[in-house]
């Protein structure tokens, strides 16, 4: 069983040091641990924008609010990204250097979307980081990649929910969480990858199967 644990948790949880980048991205979430970690790098210097994206997740149908420190980040925030854009200016980044996906109801959108914004600017993405949760780190990887094929990213993720690589193997939620991303892995990315290996042959699904 050993082997098996260590074969899910390394494609699972992927983790980089920070390297300087164009940007950083941080996924739809309601956790302020990210942006928080993203402003960090920020003020270190590792990149001169940030890109939070989401609007809030398709299975609720609207921002449930701040999952922590809901005493510090009391805004009455309508989606991901106004709640991650205040983190984030309360943690030292400025409104200059914040850029806005709020469209998005799914990690494939949150992408997808992040690419329109920078298109839509004209920016070159060449290298980039991925601030967002240790085990959804994978799939955030793979839908950013498939996004911005051209672009190398660097993956900066931040436990949350107790649960990292060292221990999600240890309680009945962290094997939940894990095996959920790996399922999700599989079947939400079939039409996506299926389309990058074959252009024109399918769709994308843009379902997403609404959970984040």
């Amino acid at each position: 069983m050993h082997d098996v644990i260590k074969d899910i948790s390394d494609f699972i949880f992927i983790s980089d040091a920070p390297a300087h980048a164009d940007i950083i991205f941080i996924p739809g979430c309601s956790y302020p641990e990210l942006p928080e970690h993203a402003a960090k790098l920020w003020r270190e210097g590792f990149a001169p924008l940030v890109l939070p994206a989401g609007k809030y997740s398709v299975k609720h149908g609207r921002f449930q609010g701040v999952r922590s420190k809901a005493d510090v980040y009391n805004g009455d925030y309508r989606t991901e990204c106004a709640f991650i854009t205040d983190a984030l200016l309360k943690n030292g980044v400025p409104a200059s250097a914040i850029l806005r996906e709020d469209r998005s109801e799914y990690t494939q959108q949150n992408a997808f979307f992040s690419r329109a914004v920078t298109d839509g600017l004209g920016l070159r993405i060449e290298k980039a980081i991925i601030v967002c949760r240790s085990f959804h780190a994978r799939r955030c990887y793979t839908y950013w990649q498939l996004a911005f094929p051209d672009t190398a990213f660097c993956m900066c993720p931040v436990s949350t929910n107790g649960i990292a690589k060292e221990n999600w193997f240890c309680t009945e939620n962290g094997v939940d969480r894990v095996l959920g991303e790996l399922a999700r892995c599989g079947n939400q990315m079939t039409a996506d990858i299926k389309k990058s290996l074959f252009p024109g042959s399918v769709e994308p699904n843009g379902q997403g199967c609404g959970s984040f």
